[in-house]
């Protein structure tokens, strides 16, 4: 059984029941439903949940802009599921934090195996890979990878949890030129045409979260019609205590 819990929100009866009798036979026990974005924030502010499953057409609310009341109370993975499939909807979900986007009509199983696949990153890095800690430290911003903390000029600075692991995989391979696609493929585990835009997205992100400039970045560098690539400003400390 899993001990995960999960709010699902939509506005359609239906969808909600067939989700959460889904997700019940497929093991997970903590399920939670809101109907609407009021329903939703109540349960987002009293309750803890690890993942959020979101329409973006509710009776009383726009799902983006509840996306991002949600995003001031946590980080934990938001997938949309919309019938919204245009390319601007997609963009806009992914740029205003959500770390997935699934549209209707949908395969249900292919909902729990990208549920299942959000979770399954989020635990990884949300746990100490080893007893001790070790920190990425590149000046202006540090990685603590035992702790999932990004700090920047010495915050703490929230980052989601498809953000974090982008940054995570770029840091860990410094000056290495890689693909849209391919960081797509290390990240979010699949590579499908079209991904590319997710990647965008999550870079530029990245990249107002760690104060770069985005007319002149740094870190996180586009070679045009190649890839990215990171570039440390100074060589990386690893501290090991």
């Amino acid at each position: 059984m899993q001990d995960e819990h999960i709010l699902l929100v939509d506005d359609e009866k239906g969808i909600l029941t067939m989700l959460e009798l889904l997700l019940h036979k497929e093991g997970f026990r903590h399920i939670s439903t809101a109907a609407s974005g009021q329903e939703a924030m109540a349960l987002v502010e009293g309750a803890s949940f690890d993942l959020i499953v979101l329409d973006v057409m509710l009776p009383d609310t726009d799902g983006f802009g509840l996306c991002q009341q949600i995003r001031r109370y946590t980080t934990v993975p938001v997938l949309f599921l919309t019938a919204r499939s245009g390319d601007y909807d997609k963009l806009m979900g992914l740029g205003i934090g959500g770390d997935d986007y699934i549209t209707k009509p949908f395969n249900p199983m292919e909902v729990v195996a990208r549920i299942r696949a959000q979770l399954r990153r989020k635990n990884q890095y949300g746990a100490p890979a080893a007893p001790a800690a070790q920190v990425m430290d590149f000046g202006v911003f540090a990685v603590d990878k035992s702790a999932a903390v990004l700090t920047v000029h010495g915050v703490d600075t929230p980052c989601p949890a498809k953000e974090y692991e982008l940054l995570v995989f770029l840091c860990e391979h410094p000056n290495q030129v890689f693909t849209a696609l391919q960081l797509y493929e290390q990240v979010w585990g699949r590579a499908l045409t079209g991904d590319e835009k997710t990647v965008v997205i999550h870079i530029s992100r990245l990249r107002k979260r760690l104060g770069e400039d985005p007319a002149d970045p740094k870190y996180i560098v586009n070679l045009r019609g190649i890839g990215y690539k990171f570039v440390p400003a100074r060589k990386a400390a690893i501290h090991e205590d």
